[in-house]
C-alpha cells in the first residue's frame, strides 16, 4: 500500500527538506513545530555540493544562490604563525569537478528558502506552536487532524521521537564546546581571508571564519575541549563562558584577542552527539538528521547529512515496496556514509587539535602534499549523488 501522508516532528533543515522531498514524490506531509515562529538559531551554514545538488532539486538554490558567497578558496592556516598550510581551490572546482557548487550562508538564508518552498506547496502544511506529548500516530493526528502512514523525527539532538523506537540513539556530551559569533568586516583583522573558508589550527582547539553576503559580516566559531556543562545545550557566552573562550585561545597568535575580547553575545554550544542505534520502528516511525546521528561539526557536515536524509528517506519510501522493508533498506543505505562522515570527522579534529611533535608533523605534511590529493579525497563525500536524483 503506497504512502500517501506523513507526519514530520520538527521544522528545521531536516523537517522541511523532508516536506519538499516527500511532496516532490506526490505525497501530502503534515509538519508539527513546538515553536511559534520559525527562528533558525546559530549562524553561519556551509552548503557542500552533495546538498546543493539536492537543493537544486527542490527548486530551493535559486534563492539561496542569490544571498550566499561562493569561496574561491577554503583554507587551513595556523591559529600560531597565522601562515596558510593548504589553500583549496573551491569555487570553480566544486562546479567542475562535483557539477554543483559550494556556498557558505546564514542559516535563516537556508531556513527561510525552505520555509518559503514549503509554504508555496499545496502538499505541505505547517502547524506551529504545536507541542506534542508524544512521537505516536495518535498525538499527531490529534494535531493534525489527519491520520498519517509515516512519523518522521526530525526534531533534532534532544529529539522526542527516539522514545518511539526502541534502541534508539541516545545524545551524548563530546567533550567539545562551541563559541558562535559574528565580527563585522570594518572590525575585523586584516589577516582574515574574505574570500575564502579558512579553519585556524591549534593546540587542542580551532576555529573557522567565512565571509557571510547577506549580513557583510565574518562568521566565526571556535572548537576547543571543555568542561560538561551539564543540561545546558546553548547559552549566551557571557561571564566564565566568554572568559573561557578567551583561556581557550590565549596561547594562540596574539592578533586573534581583540577579537575574542571584544565579540558582542557569543553564544556558548556544548556539542552533543548520537551514539548507534535504531532509526526505524520497523513499522511506522523513522528518524533523519540529528535526531539518529548528531555527529561533530569537524567536517561541516551536519546540515547536509540531515538534507541527503531527508530527500533519500522519501525516495525509499515512495518507491514499490512495503513500508516496513522501505524503512530498513532507508537505513541500511545510509548509515555507512553516516559512519563514513563520522570518521571523517574524527580524523579531522585529530589533525585540527594536534599537539607538540603531532603539531609539527601535521604541519609538514599538510605543506607537501599536492592540492589535486586533497581535492580527491573529498569526491566521495562531495560528488555524491542521492537515491532519487
Amino acid at each position: 500500500m503506497p504512502v500517501t501522508s506523513v507526519g514530520i516532528i520538527g521544522a528545521g533543515i531536516a523537517g522541511l527538506t523532508a516536506a519538499l522531498s516527500f511532496a516532490r514524490h506526490g505525497v501530502r506531509c503534515d509538519i508539527i513545530e513546538q515553536a511559534s515562529v520559525l527562528e533558525e538559531v546559530g549562524a553561519g551554514l556551509q552548503v557542500s555540493p552533495n546538498a546543493a545538488r539536492i537543493l537544486a532539486a527542490l527548486d530551493v538554490l535559486p534563492q539561496i544562490e542569490a544571498k550566499w558567497l561562493e569561496p574561491v578558496t577554503v583554507d587551513l592556516a595556523s591559529g600560531l604563525s597565522l601562515k596558510r598550510l593548504v589553500s583549496l581551490p573551491m569555487r570553480d572546482v566544486a562546479r567542475q569537478r562535483w557539477r554543483a557548487p559550494y556556498g557558505v550562508l546564514h542559516r535563516a538564508t537556508l531556513q527561510q528558502a525552505l520555509l518559503a518552498a514549503v509554504k508555496h506547496n499545496p502538499l505541505c502544511h505547517l502547524h506551529l506552536g504545536k507541542r506534542l506529548e508524544s512521537a505516536s500516530k495518535q498525538a499527531v493526528t490529534a494535531v493534525t487532524f489527519r491520520e498519517h502512514d509515516l512519523i518522521v523525527g526530525a526534531d533534532g539532538v534532544w529529539s522526542s521521537a527516539r522514545f518511539a523506537v526502541p534502541g534508539s540513539p541516545a545524545a551524548t556530551f563530546s567533550g567539545n564546546i562551541a563559541w558562535r559569533f559574528t565580527v563585522a568586516q570594518k572590525d575585523a583583522p586584516a589577516f582574515l581571508n574574505r574570500q575564502s573558508v579558512t579553519a585556524f589550527l591549534g593546540p587542542s582547539a580551532h576555529l573557522v571564519v567565512y565571509p557571510l553576503a547577506e549580513t557583510g559580516d565574518f562568521n566565526i566559531v571556535a572548537i576547543a575541549v571543555g568542561a560538561n556543562p551539564g543540561d545546558t545545550w546553548k547559552a549566551e557566552a557571557q561571564g566564565k563562558q566568554h572568559a573561557l573562550l578567551i583561556d581557550q585561545f590565549r596561547g594562540w597568535n596574539p592578533a586573534f584577542l581583540p577579537v575574542l575580547e571584544t565579540v558582542v553575545k557569543p553564544t556558548f554550544w556544548p556539542l552533543f552527539q548520537a551514539c548507534e542505534g535504531r532509526w526505524h520502528n520497523g513499522k511506522d516511525t523513522v528518524l533523519i538528521g540529528d535526531a539518529a546521528h548528531a555527529m561533530m561539526p569537524f567536517a561541516a557536515q551536519g546540515a547536509a547529512m540531515a538534507i541527503e536524509d531527508a530527500f533519500e528517506l522519501a525516495a525509499f519510501v515512495s518507491a514499490d515496496q512495503p513500508l516496513a522493508e522501505a524503512l530498513s533498506a532507508f537505513e541500511g543505505h545510509r548509515v555507512p556514509r553516516i559512519e563514513k562522515a563520522r570518521k571523517r570527522a574524527a580524523l579531522n579534529k585529530f589533525a585540527y587539535h594536534a599537539r607538540g611533535p603531532l603539531r609539527l608533523g601535521r604541519d609538514f605534511v599538510l605543506g607537501m602534499r599536492p592540492p589535486e590529493a586533497f581535492l580527491a579525497d573529498f569526491d566521495w563525500l562531495y560528488g555524491y549523488r542521492a537515491e532519487g536524483l
